[in-house]
């Protein structure tokens, strides 16, 4: 028989002691290190009533009760635990804290054991012996004698006594060992079904896993399978795909020789043919030559034949056609090269609108249908239906302008629609087209890309659903509104719908355009990048605000009273690739707009003209800021606020500057131009309305590009401001040879002498405008004004908005009860 292992571990001296591994809980040791099994008050309880009735007769040294009476002391902590199961957490926490139970459990057995005649001295000698030690030093028998500590075994030597009842002192009893046997084998059991569920569970995960990899592997197997069978399919492929492309190649080589042979018959044929025609017009050319050699215009002839043809060609582009017509009549060579198809691919009617009648129009287009690309109607008002029939036969028409063609109305539009079905452009602004013909846009065009309904006043509302319903125009991304008042809110959100991709939106004269009417647009229309609102008073802020959400490249605003700065600053933050700004007219913009769009680094064109409270504060920040060295044109005209001191600035700052505009800067005077001398890359200027004199008139001759001068209204300059730019690089004439524009208006003190310089000076002035210039005679400008291509003069004195009368004197005008001018 096998020895049972230990049951119970040896206490730690606690209060009742503490359960063991096996459940029993673990013995309190006596001063000699014997253990006292807690078991023992079962042992107690189980004998008290055999042993009652003597009980009370053994005396202090038998072991029997003296054994009762260590379960009794040991029973009773227990006891008092088990009353405390019930007691509030606080009271528990409190006997816990001062570990009042392990002090009761040691008075209560020394008590018992003892029987003190005086238990109350007694108890207190204890007490004060537990407070000299401390509580850490407190054992269950410290207060029993060593001589009544109990004498017991230890269990864990064996347990044959106990098996057998040899050992009447020993504690342990056949209960408690079948209960420790039942646990260990228990717990035995638990412990190796435990152990077999592991391993079935690990051989099962394993037979699983094996089982995920062969699955693993079949997909594999079958997957290189398919590969090899792909790679031997793909290689057949490409054999099959040599073997037919060898075949075409063959088939391609017998069609070639085939084709070959019959192309160089036919053309043997046209060839032989041609040198027929050639020989017969070359004739035909000889003998006009020899009967036109004796004429002066046949030698000037003779010279231009000898041009290369595509130079020929070159120039001929650019006459008109009447011009063309009789260029064809000046000989043979020219009639054949006027009949070349890249002529006609752009024909422009719009040159000679008041000639062009119908007839002409219909043979032109007969003959050169199938080369038309673009067709200029502009202005042609007596136009009719056949003419829009000749047009609807131009089957590759792509850009076609019917702008101010009073015959044009929807039937002819139906026509049009009939066969141009290639149109990319179509202008058709100042004419009766109704709704109907927004009607025809929609589903006879669907590559529109470009359109002007301009000044059309018979559409509706109704009529721009057409642009989103069937095919619609949902490739517009140029549309022209101006002038079309009709157009309500509802329309533009008609046309948000159906022309979402919209880039460019010009609506110019239209007071009855409102912030609401943007708004509708640009819910949907969002790649807008260029809008232009010429004239449309009652925009504010607001548009602003809703086309924030567009990336705006290009923003013109004319004659408004409502912009502020705010848009400005929307401008900065919303629109970091803005280039062209046009804020003419707009008095309520100020120097701060100027400095909030001085961070942007893309602007090009900058126009402010009329905006009067910009000053040198706003025009010196922008210069500085990060656009101004690549500014292109500047348009400060009436900035009445602007200085000698900007034009400092932006002749330093802004070194690719070619258009600048200081009309009607008063504050501008010489000083300022002569910075503005040293400018290479200035090409026109208008100074006119300045405070400029002949030694600012001077100062611009430094440098010789500029093209367009415009000095009208300056008072100062004489005869002598002219005559200078006669002598050397100085003087303008002489410097500015590339000049073709001037505007000397209303520069009184001019004479026929500054025509004379003029003359000399600028060869290549094409526009000279003098109006208000009494000292310049009539026989003056016939003589030194020939050759020029527009020229304006009148001898009339200056109008008194100029500011100052015929002779020069400044006109001060007072209230109305003064007559006569300071």
């Amino acid at each position: 028989m096998k020895a049972f292992p230990p049951l119970l571990a040896p206490g730690d001296g606690g209060a009742g002691g503490r359960l063991g591994r096996t459940g029993v809980r673990s013995c309190p040791r006596g001063r000699d290190g014997v253990p006292v099994p807690a078991g023992c008050r079962c042992l107690a309880g189980r004998r008290r009533s055999a042993a009652a009735g003597t009980a009370g007769h053994l005396g202090p040294g038998s072991s029997r009760p003296r054994a009762r009476c260590y379960a009794t002391a040991a029973a009773a902590p227990s006891a008092a635990m088990a009353s405390l199961g019930t007691a509030s957490p606080e009271l528990r926490a409190y006997f816990s804290r001062h570990n009042l139970l392990h002090v009761y459990e040691v008075l209560l057995c020394g008590v018992i054991v003892m029987r003190p005649e005086d238990p109350l001295k007694f108890l207190e000698e204890k007490l004060r012996e537990m407070m000299e030690k401390g509580l850490d030093a407190v054992l269950w028998y410290m207060c029993i004698d060593l001589s009544l500590h109990p004498k017991l075994k230890r269990i864990s030597e064996t347990y044959l006594n106990t098996v057998f009842g040899l050992d009447g002192e020993q504690l342990m009893t056949e209960e408690l060992c079948a209960k420790a046997w039942d646990f260990y084998s228990r717990n035995l059991m638990k412990l190796y079904f435990g152990g077999w569920i592991k391993y079935n569970l690990l051989k099962k995960n394993k037979r699983k896993k094996v089982k995920e990899k062969m699955a693993l592997a079949v997909v594999h197997y079958n997957v290189q399978i398919l590969r090899v069978i792909i790679q031997k399919w793909s290689m057949w492929v490409q054999i099959h795909k040599e073997k037919m492309t060898l075949a075409v190649k063959r088939l391609q080589q017998i069609f070639n020789k085939v084709y070959l042979n019959a192309v160089v018959k036919a053309w043997h044929a046209e060839a032989h043919s041609s040198l027929k025609t050639k020989a017969y017009f070359e004739s035909l050319a000889n003998e006009n030559q020899k009967g036109c050699s004796e004429s002066n215009d046949l030698t000037v002839r003779d010279k231009t034949s000898h041009l290369p043809e595509k130079a020929l060609l070159q120039i001929f582009c650019y006459v008109n056609l009447v011009d063309l017509a009789r260029c064809a009549q000046v000989s043979q060579t020219w009639m054949l090269l006027t009949q070349n198809s890249s002529l006609w691919s752009d024909i422009n009617f719009s040159s000679v609108k008041h000639k062009v009648r119908d007839q002409i129009v219909v043979n032109i287009l007969q003959k050169w249908r199938p080369y038309v690309l673009r067709l200029n109607l502009r202005g042609c008002y007596s136009l009719h239906w056949p003419s829009f029939k000749g047009i609807s036969e131009c089957k590759n028409l792509q850009d076609l302008n019917l702008s101010e063609c009073q015959g044009l109305n929807d039937e002819s539009m139906r026509l049009i629609s009939e066969g141009c079905r290639s149109l990319l452009y179509l202008n058709l602004s100042y004419t009766g087209i109704t709704n109907g013909t927004l009607r025809l846009l929609s589903s006879s065009f669907p590559n529109l890309q470009y359109l002007s309904l301009a000044h059309c006043r018979k559409f509706t509302d109704k009529g721009l659903l057409y642009l989103s319903s069937g095919k619609g125009c949902h490739r517009l991304i140029y549309l022209d509104l101006s002038g079309c008042i009709q157009i309500s809110v509802d329309g533009f959100r008609n046309i948000a719908n159906g022309c979402s991709g919209i880039q460019d939106l010009l609506i110019n004269k239209m007071p009855t355009l409102t912030d609401r009417c943007i708004q509708a647009l640009v819910e949907k229309c969002q790649q807008i990048v260029s809008v232009v609102f010429l004239d449309s008073p009652h925009l504010s802020d607001t548009a602003f605000k809703a086309l924030a959400e567009c990336k705006l490249v290009k923003v013109s605003i004319e004659g408004n009273n409502q912009i502020t700065d705010l848009s400005f600053k929307l401008m900065s933050k919303c629109c970091p690739y803005i280039r062209h700004i046009h804020m003419a007219d707009c008095p309520n913009i100020t120097d701060a707009s100027l400095k909030m769009i001085s961070p942007l680094k893309h602007i090009l064109v900058l126009n402010v003209a009329d905006c009067i409270r910009i000053s040198d504060g706003g025009v010196r920040t922008f210069v500085q800021g990060s656009s101004g060295a690549k500014l292109r044109e500047l348009n400060l005209t009436s900035c009445i606020c602007v200085t000698d001191a900007s034009v400092t600035e932006i002749a330093q700052r802004c070194h690719e500057l070619t258009y600048l505009n200081l009309r009607h800067c008063e504050n501008v005077t010489d000083a300022g131009i002569e910075a503005l001398g040293n400018m290479s890359s200035l090409i026109s200027i208008d100074l006119s309305g300045t405070s400029i004199s002949d030694m600012g008139l001077r100062s611009l001759g430094h440098y010789g590009k500029i093209k367009e001068l415009s000095i009208s209204e300056c008072k100062n300059i004489s005869d002598t401001g002219i005559q200078m730019t006669d002598t050397c690089i100085q003087y303008l004439a002489a410097a500015c040879h590339y000049l073709h524009f001037l505007d000397v208006s209303g520069c009184i003190h001019l004479t026929d002498k500054a025509l004379k310089y003029l003359w000399k000076g600028c060869k290549q002035l094409q526009i000279l405008k003098m109006l208000y210039c009494r000292n310049i005679t009539k026989q003056a400008v016939l003589k030194y004004t020939a050759k020029l291509e527009k020229q304006e003069h009148n001898d009339a004195d200056p109008p008194s908005w100029l500011g100052y009368d015929r002779d020069g004197n400044i006109l001060t005008f007072t209230n109305k009860h003064t007559s006569e001018p300071e």
